[in-house]
């Protein structure tokens, strides 16, 4: 049996005749940079994760980067953030002149660990970038409290966490990229809402801070050739926008289907004993909607159950094989092995399998099988 890890043609063929008119529409107009395809995408966006602002910006990464200089954020100072998520967390921080600062994560829910935050806290510190990994929101009750205490301005990296709630005890639950000074959302083709190729939202409730960015995403300029502030190129595609603008009449019946079967997983994961097998299954913090853009087990014995799985037919995928506090690029940052130790065993167990909403039972019963299999004859 052949089972991928995704499969986007299957979700195309369903909504086929809609994308098609939105980009008919789009190439019939003309109109292909920013306008109102991009604005209507931005309200849409806006009101979705529950903020007053939207802006559309060229990708996830830009995002990151143009939230960072809408704050000021440059060379000398530094940014808090984790070393277990996609490099370009870190990267927008040093694209900035800034240096990151990497905190380990907690253990269970591969997040930012609220409690070694403050330890790192310096005079240069001037932002927090805690990761919604995964799908599931970072603990922001104490990450905000800590911020608020030394003035410190927090950016959500909620790339993978679009329609997400922190839900934390009988508090109301707060959406993904409304609890923060700022969110960034990233639109890449395997995201639980994805374009047709790059593009990215930053969300934000601060009317400076959305003016601002506004500013940046167009080299700066308030009006052709007036230029206020040194910007960048970043302006998200009106043909991007209208595949969105589709897609996203779809989020959440995508959504509860990830959820659906993620749930199905942990049903067949209890069936084999999963835990006494030494398998951890996703952990889900307080009452936290989890969106699931992944669903991750560990296994201390994770690159032979990818090989055995690969043999089986069965695709998954590793994020991330290497955490960013000892890539060769953050030599010089001084972290050795073993700083870090909670994202380095991670880096070595994480294992992503299959979860996207066209995913058939058929499959997914397959894939534990296998996996219980692995266990019997492979481990014992």
């Amino acid at each position: 049996m052949k089972v991928p890890f995704l499969d986007l043609k299957a979700q195309y063929q369903r909504i086929k005749p809609e994308i098609d008119q939105a980009i008919t529409e789009v190439v019939s107009e003309q109109y292909f940079i920013l306008g109102p395809k991009v604005e209507a995408l931005e309200q849409a966006i806006a009101t979705y994760s529950q903020v007053r602002h939207a802006i559309g910006v060229a990708s996830g990464s830009d995002a990151l980067t143009l939230a960072l200089l809408a704050i000021g954020v440059g060379p000398g100072d530094e940014v808090i953030t984790t070393p277990f998520t996609f490099f370009a967390t870190a990267g927008s921080i040093s694209q900035t002149g800034a240096s990151p600062v990497f905190v380990d994560i907690d253990p269970q829910t591969y997040n930012l660990d609220p409690a070694k935050i403050e330890a790192h806290i310096t005079a240069k510190t001037k932002a927090i970038i805690p990761v919604h990994l995964f799908g599931q929101c970072a603990d922001m009750g104490p990450i905000n409290t800590i911020a608020h205490r030394h003035n410190l301005k927090i950016i959500e990296d909620a790339a993978q966490a679009i329609g997400a709630d922190y839900i934390k005890d009988s508090l109301p639950a707060a959406r993904a990229g409304s609890i923060g000074d700022m969110g960034c959302f990233s639109f890449y083709p395997s995201k639980n809402l994805g374009a047709f190729g790059d593009g990215g939202m930053v969300t934000t409730d601060d009317d400076e801070l959305a003016h601002r960015l506004r500013l940046l995403r167009v080299h700066g300029a308030a009006a052709k050739y007036q230029y206020q502030l040194i910007g960048v190129n970043s302006r998200l595609d009106a043909l991007q926008a209208a595949v969105l603008l589709v897609k996203l009449r779809y989020l959440e019946e995508w959504t509860e289907k990830r959820r659906e079967n993620a749930a199905h997983y942990d049903k067949l994961f209890e069936e084999i004993n999963a835990q006494s097998l030494g398998i951890e299954t996703p952990h889900v913090q307080y009452n936290n909607r989890h969106i699931y853009n992944q669903y991750v087990i560990r296994v201390p014995q994770r690159d032979m159950l990818k090989e055995f799985l690969a043999k089986e037919g069965i695709v998954t995928d590793i994020y991330y094989p290497y955490p960013l506090h000892l890539q060769e690029c953050y030599k010089g940052l001084g972290y050795a092995p073993g700083d870090l130790i909670h994202s380095e065993r991670a880096a070595q167990e994480a294992l992503a399998l299959p979860i996207y909403p066209e995913f058939a039972r058929e499959h997914q019963n397959y894939v534990v099988s296998r996996i219980a299999e692995f266990f019997r004859t492979v481990i014992a």
